[in-house]
């Protein structure tokens, strides 16, 4: 794991970390915390702007992966827990659980905004992170994508740009797991292949005619398809929307550093609420679909059915893993939505209502449009 000059205790990995995940960077010129910065990729006071000293070196580690196998036998103490300083609190609302320092005080749900949150004992610690993608997207880039998101959203409410500011966007940690294997699927088909024959036969009229039949000419087929899997990505958040989650991956895994508790500090990160093993469960469903749709591909001919696939595992491991997301929260009418930004790449995808008004005169427009091109035509 990499350290951080000055901090004799060293991180463990996120354990030690967790989500504001405070351990303390002062800034050397006024004291206050120094938070990590995307935009200049370095820990920055963001009350006096001063650079701090201590840096950050990703090359003086390695993020490894664990033994799947070995790790849903169980993992041993040392690789779990959050340190003894730091608060979980479990929003009634959204249920997500977000880590804190003990010293900062939540008022409200920093993925929904409620103020239902209520302190929550932990029955048995979590797996700790072991690495972390950061932020390489600024809060003002952001802002500016998500003012641009909105304006294109035609079929919205007018009042919707108002309603949605901006300002309460929130850059936080997303818990992800990460699973590698080596599938190996063994298939047998039944392969169709097309054979076209002239069959005679009488019309309407009594007359004699003929005609070309396409039929099929059935074989069986059998064969083998291999696949690493690398990195493949399962969300542990119950507090971001899956869907939209699923629209701004990937993530680039490959630049994935040790966790250190410099990368987020001044951040919200969201304890995992999608255990190892329902991720690892749900992955192997994604990779068995996966690889019955290449062996299916693999089948010869024209046609198939029948397919049988076995599937074999081995070489897997996965990664428990920080990943960074922009985050906005906005009610209307009533409800709330979400807007989500890729952290790394900027990709951008959200949920807004919908202006019935405007929906109504589009359909109103082409059904206009409709009969005037029919009358035109008749006339």
């Amino acid at each position: 794991m990499s350290r951080l000059p000055g901090n004799p205790q060293g991180e463990a990995g996120m354990g030690e970390s967790d989500v504001t995940a405070r351990q303390k960077f002062e800034c050397p010129s006024c004291g206050s915390d120094a938070h990590w910065n995307p935009s200049q990729s370095a820990l920055v006071c963001p009350y006096c702007g001063t650079t701090s000293p201590a840096k950050l070196d990703p090359q003086t580690g390695s993020v490894e992966e664990n033994d799947l196998v070995a790790a849903l036998r169980g993992l041993p103490p040392e690789r779990r827990g959050w340190d003894a300083v730091r608060l979980s609190v479990l929003c009634q609302s959204c249920k997500a659980v977000s880590v804190l320092a003990k010293e900062r005080v939540a008022q409200k749900c920093e993925f929904c905004g409620s103020a239902q949150i209520v302190p929550q004992d932990q029955i048995r610690a979590p797996i700790r992170p072991e690495s972390v993608l950061p932020f390489k997207i600024a809060e003002s880039r952001v802002r500016e994508s998500v003012k641009v998101w909105f304006g294109t959203r035609w079929f919205a409410p007018n009042r919707l740009k108002k309603a949605a500011v901006t300002d309460t966007i929130k850059g936080v940690y997303l818990p992800y797991w990460t699973f590698d294997a080596l599938a190996h699927a063994d298939w047998t088909a039944e392969a169709g292949y097309y054979y076209y024959e002239t069959e005679t036969f009488r019309d309407s009229n009594g007359q004699s005619q003929t005609r070309r039949v396409r039929k099929t000419r059935w074989q069986w087929a059998s064969g083998a398809v291999e696949h690493f899997f690398d990195d493949a990505l399962v969300a542990a958040s119950k507090a971001a929307d899956p869907g939209l989650l699923s629209k701004i991956e990937p993530f680039p895994t490959k630049e994935l550093v040790p966790y250190d508790a410099g990368y987020v500090a001044g951040w919200v990160v969201e304890q995992y609420q999608i255990d190892l093993i329902a991720a690892a469960q749900h992955s192997r469903e994604r990779m068995v679909d996966e690889m019955e749709s290449k062996c299916a591909s693999a089948v010869p001919g024209d046609t198939q059915r029948n397919l049988r696939v076995k599937v074999a595992f081995s070489r897997q491991t996965f990664k428990h893993t920080l990943l960074p997301v922009w985050l906005l929260t906005y009610n209307y009418g009533g409800k709330s939505y979400q807007v989500l930004v890729n952290g790394d790449s900027g990709a951008i995808a959200g949920k807004r209502p919908w202006s019935y008004a405007k929906v109504f005169f589009l359909v109103l427009a082409i059904v206009a449009s409709g009969l005037l091109i029919a009358l035109a035509a008749r006339s």
